[in-house]
């Protein structure tokens, strides 16, 4: 059922919680995360909270946008705490709850800006894109991740996967959004099954970002259909089989030596701790890459919760920092010697 809690908003009328995935989460995150959870919990169901952080095209880039929002007091992000972090990446958010209109799409004209949870910068940063590099994106829709990408570098070829054929038309429209032409061409969509593609491109990219289907902690807890809600949650213990599938097919057509990043948008141990160790203690041929400095270059705009692993992060709500959750994991595939 839905409960009649509404959730803490403002304006128009608040979005209804689903109760029954409120209840499950209570029950399993409160166990997981321990005290931290109550926070989290207070703004994930209160969307007046929520913050929105502006990627700008530089494609198209808005200076006069940049001119206001500096005078509104807006920060980019990750400046002077990230040393390898592309110039050409523009990111900027407010340390207020607010949000920018989206942009309409119109065909010959390319947006200026994205809107996006800063969290999800993360697993495209840790990816190291660089010029030239081929680049799998395996869960690519709605695109945002290979719009961010194309903001780093351009890559000699990027590969947009997505198996959901919907979902394909949204990540196709997201990029005509964004880049222009001249890019557009070394770039490839495809809606083959995500865990066909090692075999259909064996050792063929320098890096592949897997940014897996999972437990959408945020839209999870307003689903509108209370029965659906109940079949999710009835079905998510089957979500790590698919995601450890997703992750063996990016090892193969991972070339030796290429970096593998691995993230979700679920604070589930299941789906993220779970899944990498799964990962680490059956393939050989991959190997941690420590990125958890980034846990205290970072924390003036991130909240950061234990995983264990030097290899992971997982960013959780917070208030003034209600970014997340987004867990996010990095892997390198050993060279092979012979013998």
């Amino acid at each position: 059922m839905l409960t009649p809690l509404k959730a803490k908003s403002e304006g128009k009328l608040a979005k209804q919680i689903c109760r029954v995935v409120l209840d499950h989460f209570d029950k399993q995150y409160s166990k997981e995360l321990g005290d931290s959870w109550n926070t989290v919990r207070n703004v994930l169901i209160s969307p007046s909270l929520w913050q929105y952080a502006i990627l700008f095209n530089r494609f198209n880039y808005p200076f006069e946008l940049e001119k206001d929002l500096l005078l509104k007091g807006y920060h980019t992000l990750f400046q002077g705490s990230l040393p390898s972090y592309p110039t050409s990446v523009k990111c900027y958010l407010s340390r207020t709850p607010n949000r920018m209109p989206s942009e309409r799409h119109q065909l010959g004209h390319l947006k200026k800006y994205y809107l996006l949870n800063a969290a999800s910068l993360f697993p495209v940063l840790a990816l190291e894109l660089r010029h030239g590099e081929s680049v799998l994106d395996l869960c690519a829709a709605p695109g945002g991740k290979s719009v961010a990408l194309l903001q780093c570098a351009c890559p000699g070829y990027l590969h947009c996967n997505e198996y959901d054929s919907l979902r394909v038309r949204w990540l196709r429209k997201t990029l005509e959004s964004f880049i222009p032409p001249p890019l557009i061409n070394v770039i490839k969509v495809s809606e083959l099954d995500g865990r066909e593609m090692g075999d259909a491109q064996p050792e063929t990219f320098d890096k592949v970002l897997v940014d897996a289907p999972c437990s959408n902690d945020r839209s999870w807890l307003f689903s509108s259909d209370s029965e659906k809600a109940a079949h999710r949650i009835h079905q998510r213990n089957n979500l790590p089989v698919l995601q450890v599938e997703l992750l063996r097919s990016a090892i193969r057509a991972l070339r030796p030596g290429g970096l593998l990043v691995y993230s979700t948008c679920t604070l589930s141990k299941a789906e993220n701790q779970c899944v990498i160790s799964e990962i680490l203690n059956s393939s050989s041929n991959m190997a941690p890459v420590d990125i958890s400095g980034i846990t205290r270059t970072c924390s003036q705009d991130f909240t950061f919760f234990p995983t264990d692993q030097e290899c992971s992060l997982l960013v959780i709500p917070d208030k003034a920092k209600a970014w997340g959750p987004m867990y996010i994991a990095k892997l390198k595939k050993i060279m092979s010697t012979g013998k």
